[in-house]
């Protein structure tokens, strides 16, 4: 059986998650989601979805984070296309979040998220 490519979408707010899951498919992208950072990690090591890249929420219930969530996909695969989501930890992103990552403050515009995905994947670069 071959792996589903998709985009891991890690946020715990159920109408975000919809949103951004809405922008990726009328992107053309397949999504994933997890609600939580050890849900994510799982996700990850599964043999059924082969995920392409990580749209993550920074604060999330459980011990994980998205720092944490990205740190691990990059052990994976150290292009592995980081998009961050987040509405508080914005200043944070310098110290934690990995290179050539891409950060959206929330609220932000559902086309932006499928922008900042597209970006990575075809280039591997953030935008400037």
């Amino acid at each position: 059986m071959n792996a589903v490519p998709a985009i891991l979408v890690i946020e715990d707010d159920q109408e975000i998650q919809a949103i951004v899951e809405e922008a990726l498919s009328e992107g053309g992208f397949e999504s994933a989601i997890a609600a939580s950072g050890e849900e994510a990690i799982a996700l990850l090591r599964s043999e059924t979805i082969r995920c392409r890249a990580l749209v993550t929420d920074i604060n999330l219930p459980g011990r994980l984070d998205g720092w944490d969530i990205a740190r691990f996909a990059r052990e994976i695969d150290p292009a592995f296309p980081i998009v961050y989501i987040t509405g508080a930890a914005a200043d944070h992103w310098p110290s934690k979040g990995v290179p050539n990552s891409i950060l959206l403050n929330k609220p932000f515009a559902p086309a932006q998220v499928v922008t900042a995905v597209s970006q990575l994947l075809n280039t591997g670069t953030p935008q400037a």
